[in-house]
């Protein structure tokens, strides 16, 4: 399902007959926030963000990880799993597990550290403690309250910022956003940051740092796209987000399709994505995220096979800063 354009409209603009449950539902989730949690024994690092939709969040684990470990740190990944069927708490195996086992997400950040996929946070890092991990890097989990976090950053898209600033269903916030911040122990804006502008004086007002980030594409997968047309598709939160970095990167989007956050593809839209590559002269590009959720799964190989994925890794404008609040918050 994809979500309502009124959402990233105009701060304060709603349906208003949503209003009275998105105050319900905001008084409810900042209550919840405030309960205590289970300390995991290692430092926890949680990256989240203030709104339903993506972010950047995983881009942003991902390099939290790569920090740590190159700080001499043995980090794994806890994740809900997303999507996945498997409640665990489960290690991911890459060589066994598909995205309907734990979800798209552990599967790529699999491939950067050891990853957890748990329901249960708590049982989740317990897990991830007796396996030999020193750190514990969550991607999401930021208004769960069963484990207490060590430091939380909380990621924002710098173009769609907070919308129209309500809560669900009213707008996309997951709770009030001063009860959120309360919460924060920094904010990170990725992309042009004009739509975080209230984000950035609210976290600046409760004296938290605000780091500026952005998403850049793998040289070497824009370098073999060079000349040639796309037809770029995503399942994502923000597909039109993908679709700007491909031309940003002087990649030539002649024919773009997007689809619900987490989309399972099926036969037909598949073999529609295939026929109109062909049909057009297109080179069908999607995400990392896309192609672990075609991978995998027989019918859909021949999308799977065909398909260029495009990554993106996280760029810091304040590098130093940012590696310093991590590692100081690993001790």
């Amino acid at each position: 399902m994809r979500d309502p354009a009124f959402w990233w409209q105009s701060p304060g603009t709603s349906i208003r007959s949503l209003a009275p449950f998105g105050w319900l539902y905001g008084a409810f989730a900042a209550w919840r926030m405030g309960w205590g949690g289970r300390a995991a024994g290692v430092p926890v690092f949680c990256i989240g963000n203030l709104t339903v939709g993506g972010a950047g969040k995983t881009p942003t684990a991902i390099a939290v990880a790569q920090m740590l470990i190159a700080a001499g740190k043995h980090p794994m990944f806890l994740s809900r799993g997303y999507g996945g069927r498997l409640a665990g708490p489960v290690r991911v195996d890459p060589a066994v597990h598909h995205a309907t086992d734990v979800g798209d997400e552990p599967l790529l950040l699999a491939r950067i550290a050891p990853t957890i996929v748990a329901r249960d946070r708590v049982a989740g890092a317990r897990l991830a403690r007796e396996s030999g991990a020193d750190a514990i890097v969550m991607d999401d989990g930021f208004q769960n309250p069963s484990l207490t976090k060590d430091l939380s950053i909380v990621v924002v898209d710098g173009e769609r910022g907070i919308g129209n600033g309500r809560v669900l269903p009213a707008g996309p916030l997951r709770a009030p956003l001063a009860a959120q911040l309360a919460h924060a122990q920094a904010v990170l804006v990725i992309g042009a940051p004009e739509g975080a502008q209230t984000v950035a004086v609210a976290a600046r007002a409760r004296t938290l740092p605000v780091f500026h980030g952005r998403l850049d594409p793998d040289f070497k997968a824009v370098g073999a796209l060079t000349f040639r047309p796309v037809l770029a598709f995503a399942g994502i939160g923000h597909p039109d987000k993908f679709f700007a970095t491909l031309a940003e990167a002087n990649i030539e989007v002649r024919a773009k399709q997007a689809f619900p956050d987490h989309h399972r593809y099926t036969v037909a839209e598949a073999a529609e994505l295939l026929a109109r590559a062909a049909r057009e002269g297109l080179v069908p590009v999607t995400t990392e995220k896309d192609l672990v959720r075609l991978a995998g799964e027989p019918e859909l190989s021949a999308l799977a096979a065909a398909v260029r994925a495009v990554p993106v890794r996280l760029t810091v404008r304040e590098e130093d800063a940012f590696r310093a609040l991590i590692l100081n918050s690993a001790r």
